[in-house]
């Protein structure tokens, strides 16, 4: 069979879009339910519910998508219900209103990725090892967000910030119509077994379980990392620079991906993305205040985000046939979620209570443990 030109700006605009959303929010958040006046135990429970949603809703489409093959038509209408289901942010500011808010709009944004990915790996074929130089436009997107932002809310009260994120989600809407077709999806029965059977195969439960350890360090980041770094006396605009040179470091990777990906297995690319994500974590944490450590903790995130995620979903793809791989993709946006939502939600307890040095401190050690799992349980295998 002929293979079709690989659609190359098509597929990319869309992580452009998706990830300039998380751009938008990741490092907002936070100030801007501080500016509301929530306190920190609030905020981490406000920003642990998109994380609970991403515990069971792709798992929801993942399973709606591999039962009809329809990955498209879900990718589209779960874009425009994000758009939809944010906009009552604008009706009230009551914790329970916010709340519902978090909760509807993320249901249905985590339903897009984990589908959408399926469909670029289904247009790669072969070029697998080019997912890498599609997935950099979703940083690039991220840096245009969260440093045009930061520079923005600079000069600018937070109260416009909701009205910069329906813009963002207008343009996903307007990504997901340019999205081309694949080919139909073989509906044969895998000699694999099920999704279970697969899933149980060895090393695949062990990959998951750092998956979940993985976004439970991140929590504090994602969580605190804008409001401790105002307390430390940075700018919103500097604030901005600083996460997207995190991101300029994940692009540059990106470039780099291919020929590493022929170099070293997934194995040892998974144990040095968490062993740099330990060493991230207990720097931030300790010396957070000084900014030539702060620059190489941002560098950092090429390896506990970049690496790892081009490695993970490299590990996904080989891990489930053509009838399962949707699930599988959901499965680890899941398993994703729940270690974000455990890691907002004791940043939150443990920010006011024990501090950033004690907080960054329990991040380091679930990579670290992650980093001894994999070692001991993950096959050797190669992109």
């Amino acid at each position: 069979m002929t293979s079709l030109p690989l659609p190359y700006w098509r597929l990319s605009s869309f992580y452009f879009f998706y990830f300039a959303l998380l751009g938008a929010t990741a490092p907002f958040f936070g100030l801007y339910f501080a500016h509301l006046g929530f306190s920190a135990a609030r905020i981490g429970e406000l920003l642990a519910i998109p994380m609970l949603m991403r515990c069971f809703a792709p798992n929801l489409w993942g399973w709606l998508g591999d039962a009809s093959g329809q990955r498209l038509a879900i990718v589209r209408l779960g874009a425009i219900c994000t758009l939809l289901s944010f906009l009552p942010i604008f009706i009230g500011h009551s914790y329970a209103w916010l709340a519902l808010v978090m909760a509807l709009h993320a249901f249905f944004w985590h339903a897009v990725l984990p589908q959408f990915e399926v469909i670029v790996f289904a247009h790669l074929h072969a070029q697998a090892a080019r997912y890498s130089q599609l997935r950099l436009w979703g940083s690039v997107g991220f840096i245009v967000a969260v440093a045009g932002l930061g520079g923005l809310f600079e000069h600018l009260s937070l109260d416009y910030w909701p009205q910069s994120i329906v813009l963002v989600m207008a343009g996903i809407v307007l990504a997901t119509l340019w999205i081309p077709r694949t080919r139909p999806e073989p509906r044969e029965i895998s000699a694999e077994g099920g999704f279970w059977r697969q899933l149980l195969r060895p090393g695949v439960p062990a990959f998951y379980v750092c998956a979940a350890l993985m976004q439970l360090s991140h929590g504090p980041y994602y969580t605190f990392i804008s409001i401790y770094l105002e307390s430390l006396g940075y700018g919103r605009g500097t604030i901005g620079l600083l996460w997207s040179l995190g991101v300029v470091a994940e692009i540059l990777l990106f470039l780099v991906m291919a020929k590493v990906l022929k170099r070293f297995s997934l194995r040892q690319i998974l144990i040095a993305s968490f062993l740099f994500a330990a060493l991230r974590w207990a720097l931030l944490g300790g010396l957070g205040e000084q900014l030539p450590v702060l620059l190489f903790v941002q560098i950092l995130h090429a390896a506990t985000f970049g690496s790892f995620h081009v490695a993970a979903v490299n590990i996904v793809q080989r891990s489930f046939d053509s009838r399962q791989k949707g699930q599988g993709q959901a499965l680890y946006a899941s398993v994703s979620g729940i270690g974000g939502a455990l890691g907002a939600l004791y940043a939150g307890y443990s920010w006011s209570s024990l501090g950033p040095f004690w907080t960054f401190g329990m991040a380091s050690l679930a990579a670290l443990v992650a980093a001894v799992i994999i070692a001991i349980r993950l096959q050797e295998e190669r992109a």
